[in-house]
């Protein structure tokens, strides 16, 4: 054996060096990062050979003098922090003073630096950590980092890395990470001598994200149609998103950017976290594309766990999570008051009303994400809606708008309810507020449709904003006994009933829940399944949860399990079909204790306990169904995520049968 030594100072450097520059990437992003920390508002990447053989990264930050150039290539120099509580109090990427000096030991590392009061500017040339030669030479002022064959003394560290495409490709997503911490940051990327993205400086992060996550031939109009930005605080932690419609979420998170404090991170269960406020709309494994910002203390924060710090450590982990998810789920179920087919996203209401207020006027409110007016029209004057249909015709019921587990919608007064007794389907038609007359001019060669009701502007700007007032949708027709067709002053909405009933039903269940309150409905005859011997021992030990479920289980032994009673509102469902449902979703849960899995117990119990397609409907139902619909959230999809309405409006219409 070996005599313990120490290793030479080079090999010391190429050790150290492997832990922050994994890759091209890695050097990409810690000189951007210098960048930034330096005040940098303008900066220009240029990669060749996959950041292989060059890179180079010039900004226009404030520069640094020959002798702060020569510390800054020692190990451990840095001006981010004096002391080990300063750690704790960051507003800097960088502290640890590694970057520099790593880069330098593993390729050949040109700096030229000038301060903005300098008369020349400083080049120093480092060659795999060897001692630095420095001379003056002419450059504007800020720094450029010129790095060339990386890896070229550690010709086994080069041999891991992957292709050209794939290594540019991680230079790019570092690129895109940076740009969203920064929105007032102005980054160009070159591939191989052509530019191969552009960031311009944005206003907000809202514009960043939405120019970030929109898709190559994408208007700008699609991309608002299919993401979404949300906003809100909940206790120290401050929430900023702009997410997807769940019909575009996908497996894994690759597409969901997080950033805590401006830092972009990688963090599990922060991603599981934002999946988990779309509620029963995605189902496990699933997350939104998008980006989300996660602002707090610095102090609640620590950056100093991963040596590339892409992951950090919350003094408040498990708080700060159930934050996220609570403050997102507060706005998303109102957002996603419809899916994203029914966007009005070729028309602004300022387009269709002319005479309306512009957005940010006095006299319009704006939705957090769709940047239409709200018009200031009372909805007790615009909209009255008649929710009483005698006896709930299947179930449904219709719940109170001051009932706190379900959100009705947002109204400028309290709508007026009429009370009245069971109504025929002809009186039920009459009583339907009438369709407001149109009238179509021209104005500058663009036809301009002018709704004259109020009524006819609130579901206007609704339907622009991807909101739907159900219950005002005039009721035409049951088609093949699945689809509700419905007509509005905006255009024809057709309705899954299926999936409205399931969301209704889940709705119901979930209060009910919440409430512990589930009201079960007994069987005569107690109904007996097969089951394995690890599902009996699960219903043994959730006995109770199931019971807050409405499912009454009992383990018989020997492989079977007793279903003595069901959900009330569930009546007409199998039982033994509710009972595998509920074991088949604690079993895919994916490790979550039960009360996480609950939304996912409901959702389907929900969808085996509603009207299903082919089941005919009286016109009477399909009317308490719709307006029923106002009074939940996340109305526009069903638990599973699959959407309840689309919409085509008379516009979309008229260009298809050649009117205009």
């Amino acid at each position: 054996m070996s005599r313990i030594r120490v290793l030479p100072a080079a090999l010391r450097d190429q050790i150290a060096a492997g832990e922050v520059v994994e890759r091209p990437s890695s050097v990409v992003k810690e000189l951007i990062e210098n960048a930034l920390d330096a005040g940098a508002r303008t900066l220009r990447v240029e990669v060749d050979g996959g950041g292989l053989d060059r890179i180079l990264v010039v900004d226009d930050g404030a520069g640094m003098t020959g002798e702060e150039a020569l510390l800054a290539l020692e190990r451990h120099a840095t001006s981010k922090l004096a002391e080990f509580d300063d750690l704790y109090r960051l507003s800097t990427f960088g502290f640890r003073g590694e970057a520099l000096p790593s880069i330098a030991a593993v390729s050949r590392l040109t700096l030229t630096t000038r301060p903005a009061d300098a008369l020349a500017a400083t080049q120093v040339e480092v060659v795999g950590g060897q001692a630095p030669t420095m001379r003056e030479v002419g450059a504007p002022a800020g720094t450029t980092f010129l790095v060339r064959e990386l890896f070229f003394n550690v010709p086994a560290r080069r041999k891991f890395l992957k292709s050209v495409g794939t290594e540019s490709g991680h230079v790019g997503d570092v690129c895109l990470d940076m740009a969203l911490s920064r929105p007032d940051l102005a980054l160009t990327l070159v591939r191989d001598g052509r530019t191969a993205r552009q960031f311009l400086r944005a206003q907000s992060r809202e514009e960043r994200a939405r120019d970030v996550l929109s898709r190559p031939g994408e208007s700008a109009r699609a991309t608002t149609a299919d993401f979404v930005a949300v906003a809100n605080t909940r206790g120290r932690t401050r929430v900023e998103a702009v997410l997807s419609v769940p019909e575009r979420a996908r497996s894994g998170a690759t597409g969901l950017h997080l950033l805590v404090n401006g830092r972009a991170i990688r963090d599990r269960a922060l991603a599981r976290a934002v999946a988990m406020a779309y509620g029963s709309v995605l189902d496990p494994g699933r997350y939104p594309l998008g980006v989300v910002w996660v602002d707090l203390p610095s102090e609640e924060v620590d950056v100093n766990v991963h040596p590339q710090k892409a992951e950090v450590r919350f003094s408040r982990g498990r708080e700060l999570l159930d934050d996220v998810t609570r403050a997102l789920a507060a706005v998303l179920a109102d957002v996603f008051r419809s899916p994203a087919s029914t966007f009005l996203a070729s028309e602004r209401v300022s387009d269709l009303f002319p005479g309306r207020p512009p957005q940010g006027s006095a006299g319009a409110t704006t939705l957090v994400g769709h940047g239409v007016p709200r018009p200031t029209v009372s909805m007790s004057q615009a909209v009255t809606r008649a929710h009483s249909f005698g006896e709930d015709p299947w179930g449904l019921g219709v719940a109170s708008l001051g009932d706190p587990a379900l959100p009705s919608t947002e109204l400028d007064e309290p709508a007026t309810r009429l009370e009245a007794g069971p109504m025929s389907a002809s009186r039920a038609a009459e009583s339907a507020p009438p369709l407001a007359p149109l009238e179509h001019t021209r104005v500058s060669g663009k036809l301009q449709t002018t709704l004259q009701s109020a009524d006819a502007i609130e579901a206007a700007a609704n339907a622009a904003r991807g909101e739907i007032a159900y219950g005002r949708l005039r009721f035409l027709a049951q088609v093949r006994a699945t689809y509700l067709v419905c007509e509005a002053d905006e255009g024809i909405y057709v309705i899954d009933q299926h999936a409205a009933a399931e969301r209704l039903n889940f709705a119901r269940l979930r209060a009910q829940h919440d409430a512990r309150k589930v009201a079960r409905q007994q069987l005569l005859v107690p109904e007996v399944a097969e089951v394995s011997s690890a599902e009996s021992e699960l219903v043994d030990e959730t006995r109770d949860e199931m019971l807050a479920l409405g499912l009454d289980a009992r383990a018989l032994g020997d492989g079977r399990v007793a279903v003595h009673a069901v959900p009330a509102l569930l009546a007409k469902a199998s039982p033994l079909q509710l009972l595998r449902d509920l074991l088949d979703e604690l079993a895919r849960s994916g490790g979550r204790k039960f009360g996480d899995a609950v939304d996912l117990v409901l959702a389907t119990m929900a969808c085996h306990g509603s009207v299903r397609a082919g089941d005919a409907m009286h016109p009477d139902e399909c009317r308490a169904l719709l307006s029923a619909l106002d009074e939940v959230s996340f109305a526009g999809y069903c638990p599973h995520g699959r959407p309840i309405v689309t919409m085509l409006s008379y516009q979309d219409l008229e260009k298809r049968v050649g009117r205009r």
